[in-house]
């Protein structure tokens, strides 16, 4: 009988747990780290992720807006698009042939406040909005119509070429007097 009741080999105890280590490390924290085996004689395999292309890299910013149709989309494929660009501001004004209003934009509306909205940056991003709202309702080629001695004038020609929008002719229609009115008094500066 004393034969039958022999005792267990007491378990090896490894060097890190002589030494003191915490208890906490002997038990696997999570049932796949206990059934995960690694092979030491295969590579790992690391998630392959792609780099960014030059273009997306120099295209715009990931933050700009998409062209959406427009629910009551009117459909019209050619218009005019008036630049109004004074000294303190810039307006880009869409309409059809007829003189109907398809999209308009000014630097207050865009976000741009005091000094920054005579500002030629400001004129593009101008001319960008009033062109997705155009663009929105089918609009593809466009008459330019430039009004003012503004820094904006060709900064929002370019950005709506930029845009998308084909761009058939350019007027500047500019008021100019012939004699007719007496000026304003000088300024004073």
């Amino acid at each position: 009988m004393a034969e039958e009741t022999k005792k267990k080999p007491a378990p090896k105890k490894d060097a890190k747990t002589e030494a003191g280590a915490p208890a906490a490390e002997k038990t696997p924290k999570t049932a796949a780290a206990a059934t995960a085996v690694v092979d030491p004689t295969k590579p790992v395999e690391t998630p392959v992720v792609a780099a960014p292309t030059a273009a997306e890299l120099l295209g715009e910013d990931a933050n700009a807006k998409k062209i959406i149709k427009a629910k009551h989309a009117k459909n019209v494929v050619v218009g005019v698009a008036n630049i109004l660009a004074t000294f303190n501001n810039t307006q880009v004004t869409i309409t059809d042939m007829q003189g109907n209003l398809i999209g308009w934009s000014s630097a207050g509306r865009v976000g741009f406040k005091g000094s920054r909205k005579s500002t030629a940056y400001a004129a593009q991003q101008v001319a960008q909005d009033a062109a997705r709202q155009a663009m929105a309702h089918g609009m593809k080629e466009v008459e330019i119509r430039v009004k003012g001695p503004g820094s904006g004038r060709e900064s929002a020609i370019r950005a709506l070429q930029a845009i998308g929008l084909e761009i058939s002719s350019i007027k500047d229609v500019t008021p100019v007097p012939h004699n007719c009115c007496r000026p304003r008094k000088k300024r004073r500066v």
